[in-house]
């Protein structure tokens, strides 16, 4: 038996990974492409140009918390004036320490190279842990330049942390689990901020005209709600444009006016800087000051979204637009509100718009309602970024994603669920009508989201950073002191329109999981149901298996290994194409792979037989639609690594690096006419997963075991020739169409989610081929059934 055959049964080999850059050794090679792909640095006149977009898509919905946090907080009414001191001062310490010290100081230091949001926690963990629950990662992977992991001293608390969450599978699954509910609060917060956003503006119609009917103001808010999901499929550039000066005028326009409202009515609403009035406002208040506690979170909602859209900007823009417009603007206007209230208690329904000054009402009504239409653009884009995340990881259905920004891959539209989000903030509008019941629901989802990011922080900072232990506990204390209360407080209001966040998120977490758990199972009977090589050579010409003229490219979730799709398909029709390549795409737990290290090319089997795997890598930022010249460049990347091997025949070691540069050389000029990029970092021979390097050629590694056999075939003809008439043939897209289902002895809940929810996503969620941009002439669905 030919040994290529039985290193292909366990999977050993070689896979090549190519690159122009020759002479460069490859520690200096990949630090130069690390630091290529880290986040960009900009311009000083760019960072400000992005800080000023930020304003329109990342801090609406922060910055219009003034229109209903004193009403949600105080819904029958002021008391005692001490009360308002009480209340500001808890609005002041906990804009100052959940939006300002926790996420704009240290939780955007968690980004992923430029990516928020709780699943880019969840990849930067990957990294240092093997905690995935979908076991496809190859230690080739750790090769790639924007794979970055530290090495952990054995005695150390990072390698104690790692050891502990790898020890168990259930551990890897609940934080996947806690993952997906931060990620479905998020979604939540999507559907709950336009729909409070919009009918809290909206109703300042009623403060001029107050026998206006609730009605009027549902139906102005439903239709401003369609007109802003309408616009989404322009892009959060263009978006944020339109909608950025609309936010800087308002946050100019509530800190004015809070500073007059200090002057005019009461300046001891300053003493409420003093902590003391806390302690002085739960002492006094009790019972009623714990109730209160949720409407006084409300002012930090979109703190969350703050962080998942960070992929549409920089941290630093982020941070700039914070501190120096965001923060000293609200701070202004709540406390204005205050020293308003200092003297007009009974107003608190409809304090904001009670304390502008009556000359410019109507000017500020309007500013307001464009300011509430825009606050619902920071959640929305938020929950863009993390469903394409989720995607890419195999925790949602495949659903378009549009990249409406090509200086910025983190700039999204996602048209399905941008009509589910539409749909559902209408019924949610419609359905509650005031804007009480939706600031419980909204402050349940809010709460929940930051716990998780409070947990997946602490693992980052003992993971990654690898912070000292005091340092994580006093992070942790803290932001459960301030989080747990607040969840405690919104919590009691769960019968008051707290339910809502939790029903939408146990809706988006059942789907997410039911078909993580659906892609898991058929990863498996991928891997278990594989067959070797051996048996498909022993299936040669004298059994019937005929070779047609052209490629067949089979898509396969293997990277090693026949799939047995194949095996089914061979089976019931004995013909396979001349040349065979399976194909592989799979996404790693990075934000990106460079296009120079995205394609692994190996052979598989004996040469003169043609097989060929090609493993293509993707990171969550990259085109979920893959490459729209795919094809073009896996057929290039095939082609270079066979000429390679043929032009490296005979190559004795000292003229290994010789031979490379020829190679390149021919090769650059055999596809200078199609002008094709090709693929990857450093020629670099990279083992396979069984495989160990043997030897180390500086800065160049193969393996000496490595037999190359003869670059002629058949009658003389030169393999890369034979591969060129092959491609005039035609090339053929196999794809596998699986369906799934529960043995007959499985139980009633694993039947319905299986027989049912994952069948109903399967059928509506995109095609593979839509997703490989496969021409329908070009495409063969291969059909079977499997067993979970």
């Amino acid at each position: 038996m030919d040994p290529s055959i039985e290193n292909e049964g366990s999977d050993k080999g070689s896979m090549w990974v190519l690159d122009q850059n020759l002479d460069q050794p490859m520690d200096e090679e990949a630090g130069r492409l690390r630091s290529m792909y880290r986040e960009k640095k900009f311009s000083t006149i760019f960072v400000l140009r992005l800080a000023f977009q930020s304003l329109g898509v990342v801090y609406g919905d922060l910055g219009t918390s003034p229109l209903y946090v004193f009403y949600s907080t105080f819904p029958h009414g002021i008391n005692d004036p001490e009360d308002v001191i009480g209340a500001l001062s808890l609005i002041i310490y906990s804009l100052t320490l959940i939006p300002l010290l926790k996420y704009v100081f240290l939780v955007l230091r968690a980004n992923d190279n430029g990516q928020g949001g709780t699943f880019a926690l969840y990849s930067l963990l990957c990294r240092h842990a093997k905690i995935k629950t979908i076991p496809n990662q190859h230690r080739t992977d750790e090769n790639l330049t924007t794979y970055s992991r530290h090495v952990y001293d054995e005695n150390s608390l990072a390698a104690k942390t790692k050891a502990w969450l790898e020890a168990q599978f259930y551990r890897k699954n609940v934080l996947l689990i806690v993952v997906l509910v931060g990620t479905c609060m998020v979604i939540g917060d999507g559907i709950l901020t336009p729909a409070i956003s919009v009918l809290s503006a909206a109703g300042g119609i009623k403060v001029d005209h107050p026998k206006m009917s609730n009605d009027v103001v549902v139906v102005v808010s439903v239709v401003i709600l369609v007109g802003l999901f309408s616009v989404q499929h322009y892009g959060t550039d263009r978006v944020g444009w339109l909608f950025a000066p609309v936010v800087l005028i308002w946050f100019i326009s509530i800190g004015g006016i809070g500073a007059y409202n200090i002057w005019n009515y009461d300046r001891t609403v300053l003493k409420a800087f003093s902590p003391l009035y806390i302690y002085r406002y739960f002492r006094r208040r009790k019972a009623q000051s714990w109730m209160s506690l949720g409407g006084i979170m409300l002012c930090i909602t979109g703190t969350e979204a703050l962080f998942a859209d960070l992929a549409h900007f920089s941290a630093l823009a982020v941070q700039i637009a914070f501190t120096v417009v965001v923060f000293p603007c609200l701070l202004l206007a709540y406390t204005g509100q205050a020293a308003y209230l200092m003297q007009n208690q009974e107003r608190v329904v409809d304090v904001f718009y009670r304390s502008i000054p009556e000359s410019i009402y109507w000017p500020m009504f309007l500013i307001a309602t464009a300011a509430a239409i825009v606050a619902s653009q920071a959640t929305i884009s938020a929950t863009f970024s993390i469903i394409k995340q989720s995607l890419a990881l195999g925790c949602f259905p495949r659903v378009k994603v549009v990249h409406t920004s090509k200086k910025f891959l983190g700039q999204i539209y996602i048209p399905d669920i941008n009509w589910v989000l539409m749909i559902l903030c209408i019924i949610v509008t419609a359905g509650f009508r005031n804007t009480s019941q939706i600031g419980n629901a909204y402050g349940t989802a809010v709460v929940i989201v930051m716990l998780v990011t409070t947990f997946l922080m602490t693992l980052i900072m003992l993971l990654v950073w690898r912070s000292h232990w005091v340092l994580v506990l006093l992070f942790t204390v803290l932001s459960l002191a301030v989080e747990g209360t607040y969840l405690t407080a919104v919590l009691i209001k769960v019968d008051q329109g707290g339910w809502v966040p939790l029903v939408i998120a146990a809706a988006f977490l059942l789907i997410m999981y039911v078909w993580h758990y659906g892609t898991v199972k058929r990863y498996e009977f991928e891997m278990h149901s594989r067959v070797s090589m051996a048996w498909i050579v022993g299936l040669g010409p004298s059994l019937g298996l005929v070779r047609v003229p052209g490629i067949g490219l089979v898509y396969t979730e293997l990277a090693s290994g026949v799939p047995h799709i194949f095996s089914h398909f061979i089976t019931n029709l004995p013909a396979i194409h001349s040349v065979v390549v399976f194909v592989c795409v799979k996404y790693l737990p990075v934000y990106t792979v460079p296009q120079e290290e995205r394609f692994l090319v190996k052979r598989i089997g004996p040469k003169n037989f043609h097989m060929f795997r090609c493993v293509a890598r993707y990171g969550y930022k990259d085109l979920h639609k893959k490459d729209d010249d795919f094809e073009k460049m896996l057929l290039d990347s095939l082609f270079m690594f066979v000429r390679m091997e043929s032009m490296m025949e005979g190559c004795s070691d000292s003229e290994y690096s010789i031979c490379l540069q020829q190679t390149q050389k021919s090769t650059d000029f055999l596809y200078s006419e199609n002008s094709s990029n090709l693929v990857s970092s450093n020629i670099e021979m990279v083992q396979s997963s069984t495989d160990s390097i043997v030897a180390d050629r500086s800065p160049l590694r193969t393996s000496k075991s490595l037999t190359i056999s003869s670059g002629r075939i058949e009658g003389g003809v030169d393999e890369f020739e034979y591969l060129k008439s092959c491609k005039e043939a035609g090339v053929v897209h196999i794809l596998g169409n699986t369906i799934v289902r529960t043995r007959r002895d499985s139980g009633f809940i694993k039947r319905v989610a299986v027989d049912y929810i994952y069948a109903f996503l399967r059928r509506i969620c995109r095609e593979n081929s839509v997703i490989f941009n496969v021409p329908h002439e070009s495409l063969l669905n291969v059909g079977q059934v499997f067993y979970v």
